[in-house]
């Protein structure tokens, strides 16, 4: 990055926040629009872009912290791409320059810089080759696992609501199906406010939950509900459990290769039903709502 064009971290991060907006809604347009033959060559692509925008997210953060040049990762295709160019034939000045070196006259200085570009192309094809072995031989966890939940909504008679992947999504959709299931209409900040108040009114239920393995401690319990009511941090089990008790009622969590997860399962009203990804979405895992079949 040039001198002119240098940004600070804030403006770094706000980009990068901007960019993950823009990705969510286009990945979310291209899902709303994808035909059922096309959904699985969709999600792919959906992955695709994300990991991409991960990726370089990362390195600009890498660059901007270490001070060094960013050196951009080269996929796959890039290279054999970069092949193709390099590889095309040469033109009639080249191609006459290089018979002429086989004459019989005085030969031409060697061609020090093709030289370089032949290593580099064979260096690229060699990483290529190693990274289409790869792939092959890697498990696609993320079709598995479509796969799998697709099978489950089918028997259980179920269909997904697509929810926005924001960092929300667990809040989203347990409001989803409380208007869905229970008509109550509520938002994803009065969600967050609950649990968190939830929480906080019970420290000893929920202390276990909040055990850092890293440091071997408790986290705080303000501090953690604070970012749960205040912030986009992910909800999980703690927030199911904490929601199920309020609302009284139980709430399950399909996912795939594990049986249903439930929690207040003695809860009289409705239950709340979730569908849980690990590996589907490339910004992180995901919660889904669950509508029963029409």
């Amino acid at each position: 990055m040039s001198s002119d064009n240098l940004e600070t971290k804030d403006q770094l991060l706000a980009r990068h926040k901007k960019e993950n907006r823009d990705l969510i809604a286009t990945v979310t347009g291209l899902k709303k629009q994808a035909t059922k033959s096309k959904k699985k060559e969709v999600m792919k692509k959906c992955q695709q872009l994300e990991d991409d925008l991960k990726a370089r997210h990362a390195r600009e953060i890498s660059v901007f912290e270490n001070g060094e040049e960013e050196q951009e990762e080269v996929t796959p295709e890039q290279l054999l791409a970069e092949l193709e160019l390099d590889s095309k034939p040469e033109s009639n000045n080249e191609t006459s320059a290089i018979t002429n070196s086989n004459s019989s006259g005085p030969q031409k200085k060697r061609n020090r810089q093709k030289e370089r570009l032949a290593k580099r192309d064979a260096a690229m094809a060699e990483i290529r080759n190693k990274a289409i072995e790869e792939a092959e031989g890697e498990t696609d966890y993320r079709a598995i696992e479509l796969d799998n939940i697709e099978l489950l909504c089918k028997k259980n008679k179920l269909s997904q609501f697509d929810i926005q992947p924001d960092g929300h999504c667990l809040f989203a959709s347990i409001a989803d199906q409380l208007k869905t299931r229970q008509g109550i209409d509520t938002s994803v900040k009065e969600l967050r406010s609950k649990a968190a108040q939830h929480i906080r009114n019970d420290p000893d239920t929920y202390a276990p939950f909040l055990f850092d393995e890293a440091t071997m401690t408790i986290k705080d319990v303000k501090s953690y509900t604070d970012e749960i009511e205040n912030t986009a941090l992910w909800g999980g089990d703690m927030e199911i459990m904490a929601l199920a008790k309020e609302y009284n009622c139980p709430i399950s969590v399909m996912m795939s290769g594990r049986a249903t997860h439930r929690v207040n399962e003695e809860g009289p009203n409705a239950e709340l039903k979730l569908v849980y990804y690990k590996h589907s979405f490339g910004l992180g895992e995901h919660y889904n709502s669950l509508r029963d079949e029409a």
